[in-house]
């Protein structure tokens, strides 16, 4: 596996182009091929999420995606119906294709009615202009982003030649539940709709369900798997797992590491749990618990937090099992070993100062009960993460 530039245009069978005017985005994806997706399980779950399932559940294929940002058409009743599934069919239009292999996307302001007519008026200009190539895949990155500070692309290439690229957007009302706040995946392996669902779902649940930035699960969430078939090589389904989990892993990091307002990605990992749930509990609580977040933030190893959120997550806990260590991936230091706490010299505390002080945390834990261990991202909570949403519609 080898990491390779281009973006989702980096796989065989994809073109690409998106705009971005203020707040207003709008991007388009073609690509012909099997098709699997994941949503929020929020129960106000948005227009375009359901026009996009209704095709995948009929036809299990895509030939091409519209994504608009700046209005997420969301609690917009059965006119927001309406509006997605008139995206689709203005992108169909364009394209000369059945608009119910067309999915539709959209992330912004909840409760607001989507702007039809400046979609309409600029779609007819994307479509003209997309292309095969890593310009494709930064434009329509860049269009879909909201509060983000950065573009989220990635794209491999297995041994075997088959290529997996994917973009994504992410940066606050991040705690998704079988899904993430949107992303797009393209490989040109050729695979059936059952196993591309089965292994997205798997990848999914390493990557996006193990990121919390705030705790809020958006009404949007969706991520989408697309084969295009262009390599003409059916992998072998471990091969492309650890791929796929690879490329969601890395996009889950950089999702968390733009946290709104964030300043220090914080990454937990659990060891020793009786069962992988009760690892997955644990380490979503560190990165969710604000008392943790806080305490990143003000680079304080105010390390009771991290014991505390562990207590209450759910998970089988005996704090008499506990271990405990702070690391930055060169140095870390012990701060509880098996429910002890041992001394700290000076030199310790130098080296606990300079891990609080990096751009990434680890929070190590050894519930020392099991063999079962899960790891989970999220980001420090700052006060720019208070201003930027006290301030997102005004």
């Amino acid at each position: 596996m080898k990491s390779i530039d281009g973006g989702i245009c980096a796989v065989k069978g994809v073109k690409a182009w998106g705009i971005k005017s203020g707040k207003m985005g709008l991007g388009v994806i073609v690509a012909e091929g099997n098709a699997a997706g994941m949503f929020t399980r929020n129960r106000v779950i948005a227009a375009p999420l359901v026009v996009t399932k209704e095709h995948l559940q009929k036809h299990g294929r895509l030939s091409a995606l519209i994504v608009n940002s700046g209005n997420a058409n969301a609690f917009t009743g059965e006119q927001g119906i309406v509006d997605a599934r008139e995206m689709a069919c203005m992108l169909a239009d364009e394209l000369s294709i059945d608009s119910e292999h067309v999915a539709v996307a959209s992330t912004g302001v909840i409760g607001r009615r989507l702007d039809t007519k400046w979609i309409c008026s600029n779609l007819s200009g994307v479509v003209a202009s997309l292309r095969a190539d890593h310009e494709g895949s930064h434009a329509v990155a860049r269009s879909i982003m909201t509060t983000d500070t950065t573009m989220k692309e990635i794209a491999i290439e297995l041994d075997s030649g088959i290529r997996i690229g994917a973009i994504a957007k992410g940066a606050g009302m991040i705690e998704p539940n079988m899904g993430t706040m949107l992303c797009f995946a393209y490989t040109d392996a050729k695979m059936p709709t059952e196993l591309l669902h089965e292994c997205l779902t798997k990848a999914v649940d390493k990557s996006f369900n193990m990121v919390v930035v705030d705790g809020d699960t958006s009404t949007n969430d969706m991520v989408l798997l697309t084969a295009t078939g262009g390599s003409g090589i059916q992998p072998l389904t471990t091969d492309f797992q650890q791929g796929l989990d690879h490329v969601l892993i890395e996009l889950g990091k950089m999702i968390a590491a733009d946290g709104e307002g964030a300043t220090r990605l914080i990454e937990a990992n659990v060891t020793g749990a009786l069962s992988d749930e009760d690892a997955r509990l644990a380490a979503k609580a560190i990165v969710r618990s604000p008392l943790v977040k806080s305490a990143v933030f003000g680079k304080d190893p105010n390390w009771g937090r991290v014991t505390a959120a562990v207590g209450y997550s759910g998970a089988e806990v005996d704090q008499h099992k506990l271990s405990l260590a702070f690391s930055d991936g060169r140095d870390t230091i012990q701060l509880v070993i098996s429910g002890k706490i041992p001394g700290m010299s000076d030199d310790g505390l130098s080296i606990l100062r300079k891990i609080m002080g990096g751009t990434k945390v680890n929070i190590i834990v050894d519930l020392g009960l099991g063999m079962s261990s899960a790891t989970a991202w999220g980001c420090d909570l700052t006060y720019d993460y208070v201003r930027i949403n006290a301030e997102y519609t005004t």
